[in-house]
Parts: C-alpha cells; structure tokens; sequence
C-alpha cells in the first residue's frame, strides 16, 4: 500500500494559492483516476483506489499546513505504512515556478508542514515531491505572503504544467519505484535537448531543431519524451535553394 499526501491549508480562500500545491495534485490524480474523496479519518479527507496492483491512498491533512504532522502521523499508524511507502507532495521556494523534483528522503529545508511531519515521524527518511513556487519578485513580500498568495496569469500558466507533471510522477513512482522516477522526473528536457543541439543546430517551436549540413542539405528532429521512454527519432529532407556550392 502506498500513501500520498498532499499538503495545504484547508478553505477555500487558500485553494489557489501556491502553498496549495499538494493540495491541487493530488485533488487532480484523483480526478484523472475517478476517486472520490468520500473518507475521513485522522484529520484528513480521504480518496482511494488501485493504481496496477498497488492500494494508493491520497490524503489532504485538514490540521493547517503547519500542523500537518499531526494528520499524517495518526494515518501512518492507522494504515501501518513504512515511511518508504509514504510520498509527500509540497510547494517548494527554493525551485523555479513549475519545476518537479523528486528526492527519496532528506531535510524539511524550512518547509513548516515538512518539518511538523518529520518531527511527529521522526524520521526525514521518507521520499517527497517538491512543486517550484519560486521566490517573490517583490522586495515588499516576504515569503510567507508569497506562499499564501495566488500566482499570476503567466505564473498560474506555468504551475498549472508543474501540477500536472507532478501528477504524472506520482503514478509512476506507485508503478515504477522512487528511483526509476527520479530519473526521469528530474532530468531537464530542456538542458538535455540544448546540449543534444550542434553546432550550427537551430531550435524550433514544439520541440523540432533543424540541424543545416555543408551542402545546403538540412535535417530535422523531434524529440519524443514521456515517463516510460526518451527516444529520438530523426528525418532527413533536402531544401530547394539553388546549386550546392
């Protein structure tokens, strides 16, 4: 069986803001997969069913952010969960807007509701999934009213991405482990496709880079990544422009 929590603060006036990241991913795995959230034990609301062979329980802690150690204590015991089965999923300063990062254990980094749920498990052995919320633009806001804040339009835009990658990299650490996942999840499409790109190599939209050969001969590719592969796939074609020279 497997836990996943997602943190937040409870009501309605906190839904959209970026320290309900948690909150969000796991309210939208459960409506990909057509959970409910119909339980309620140990201060959190509750949706569960079956991802492949695995019993998945998502949990929303209702004890305020700050508190939620509490919640997720009283759900390890009453599901008897080894904290390698648990997975925390969290809004995360210290990472670019819409970043995904995986990590199988490590400190709290001055998250309030990580550090409530290390301190009641007393353990930080536990694997978690960080949302980047990034840090405010504005000298004005500290980091506790940016965290309790709503992003703007071009930041929501990017979250939004984040979340759902998020969700993706839920499912597969329930179907492939914590370490498959990580090596996907935090690999960097984007550095990898620019350290792919040669010289001479020009990147397009969607993906596509064009490559152009001594002999006016130019060829493209698209590179094709989803959770369960990365592969490359290459076509060549010749551009009408005159005599090689």
């Amino acid at each position: 069986m497997k836990l996943v929590i997602g943190l937040g603060n409870p009501g309605s006036q906190y839904e959209r803001t970026r320290h309900n990241v948690g909150f969000r991913v796991v309210d939208k795995l459960a409506a990909k997969l057509g959970w409910k959230w119909t339980g309620r034990r140990s201060r959190a609301i509750l949706a569960s069913g079956i991802i492949g062979s695995e019993k998945v329980v998502l949990a929303k802690p209702l004890t305020f952010m700050n508190l939620s150690g509490e919640a997720v204590a009283e759900l390890v015991c009453l599901y008897n969960v080894p904290p390698e089965d648990i997975l925390v999923v969290y809004d995360e300063l210290d990472l670019p807007v819409g970043k995904v990062r995986l990590r199988p254990r490590g400190s709290a980094a001055g998250h309030n509701g990580m550090e409530s749920i290390i301190r009641y498990l007393h353990t930080n052995q536990f694997p978690r999934l960080r949302v980047g919320i990034g840090h405010p633009t504005n000298s004005r806001i500290d980091g506790a009213g940016h965290v309790l804040s709503m992003p703007k339009s071009d930041e929501r835009i990017s979250l939004d991405a984040g979340e759902d990658r998020a969700v993706e990299a839920v499912q597969m650490v329930i179907a492939e482990g914590v370490e498959k996942t990580m090596n996907v999840v935090n690999t960097d499409p984007e550095a990898q496709q620019n350290e792919d790109t040669p010289p001479g190599g020009v990147r397009l939209s969607s993906g596509w880079k064009c490559y152009t050969s001594p002999g006016n001969r130019s060829f493209f590719t698209w590179s094709l990544f989803t959770p369960k592969f990365f592969r490359m796939c290459s076509y060549a074609l010749t551009i009408s422009g005159g005599p090689d020279t």
